[in-house]
């Protein structure tokens, strides 16, 4: 149960459901006629009146909310008019593992990054999503959440803040930078969360170096580091809000804090240029009522502001967002560019890897 006005929160169980079955033998006219649908589904502006025609849909995503899709979203779609005879084939994985993957060719229809440089890159090398992808309903972004810390049940170490990280004794959890998009937005929480409170940028910049110091493990993925959590590592994770969610609500022994100095996370999602009809008519699915009600079922913030419940999503005090940085291009290229940034420098006197 939510607790209004506490920094802690649970969430009541939820079950999952699985995908009801496949499609089974089909006979050679309706293959006829799936070739002939397949023949006539163009470009990016072809798929604009957002109708549903069939055929599969390859989405790419980063890790988190690969059962999300799987569970919940694709077969909500496929009960739909316009998503009948929609099939689903996907890839999840580390957001900035995935997106290099799609440019190295990687099929793709529908791709859910967690930040905003990893769909730039489809831009930027090759076309394959269209430049003006930040047109589209709420700016393009598919969801909203918080970075929050999430500790083993009862908080032993009393962690409330970012600046418990730096002042207590504790070994900290959070993905690789340089592979995933989850921990950028970690360390930009961490970076805001000091200048926001009077800190320098030479000491906010010295408080993540703090915080990657204390670093245990740095996994490729967010799943991965929940999954090296929940099997006992570390004292805190730096995490997305909907994964201490799903945690909570898979039983596992933990429970998160939303620190009262945090930023907004904003997942970016697109179809490709060469995406079939039905690629837009998931995404309007995707931000209709219906779909942004599945997504807050599964505790990620609905971008529609109309359907955020603020008992289940309360707004922390000091909630920031990227673009008090210069937005994910100017962020990327100071603070995590593989060679000059400032992140890079950090990792790579720790002895972390920073190739991407």
């Amino acid at each position: 149960m939510t607790h209004p006005g506490s920094p802690k929160h649970s969430v009541a169980e939820r079950s999952g459901r699985r995908k009801a079955g496949i499609l089974a033998a089909i006979s050679l006219a309706i293959l006829a006629l799936v070739a002939i649908v397949a023949t006539g589904c163009g470009g990016g502006s072809d798929s604009a009146s957002g109708s549903g025609s069939g055929g599969t849909l390859d989405v790419v995503g980063y890790s988190t909310p690969e059962s999300v899709y799987e569970e919940t979203l694709e077969p909500g779609f496929e009960a739909t008019p316009e998503g009948k005879d929609v099939s689903f084939s996907n890839s999840f994985g580390a957001s900035g593992d995935q997106s290099r993957a799609v440019v190295a060719g990687q099929p793709a229809s529908v791709v859910h990054f967690s930040q905003a440089g990893d769909m730039e890159r489809l831009v930027e090398e090759g076309g394959i999503v269209s430049k003006d992808w930040e047109a589209q309903p709420y700016d393009g972004i598919a969801t909203d959440s918080v970075a929050v810390l999430v500790v083993r049940s009862g908080n032993p170490e009393g962690i409330e803040s970012f600046d418990d990280l730096l002042s207590k004794d504790v070994d900290v959890i959070t993905p690789n930078p340089f592979s995933s998009g989850s921990a950028r937005w970690n360390v930009m929480a961490v970076y805001g969360s000091q200048l926001n409170s009077g800190s320098s940028e030479k000491q906010a910049l010295d408080a993540v170096k703090t915080v990657l110091s204390k670093t245990i493990v740095q996994p490729g993925s967010a799943r991965d580091a929940l999954a090296a959590f929940t099997q006992g590592e570390g004292d805190v994770l730096i995490s997305y809000e909907n994964e201490a969610i799903k945690a909570e609500d898979e039983g596992e022994d933990v429970e998160y804090v939303i620190p009262p100095s945090t930023i907004r996370i904003e997942t970016p999602i697109a179809v490709t240029k060469d995406a079939p009809p039905a690629a837009k008519a998931f995404l309007d699915y995707l931000w209709s009522d219906a779909g942004q009600e599945l997504w807050a079922e599964n505790g990620y913030r609905p971008v529609n502001p109309k359907l955020v419940n603020p008992k289940q999503f309360p707004t922390p005090k000091d909630l920031f967002e990227i673009s008090q940085f210069g937005g994910w291009g100017k962020v990327n290229d100071e603070f995590f560019d593989e060679e000059s940034g400032k992140v890079a420098a950090i990792e790579k006197e720790l002895g972390v890897s920073t190739s991407g």
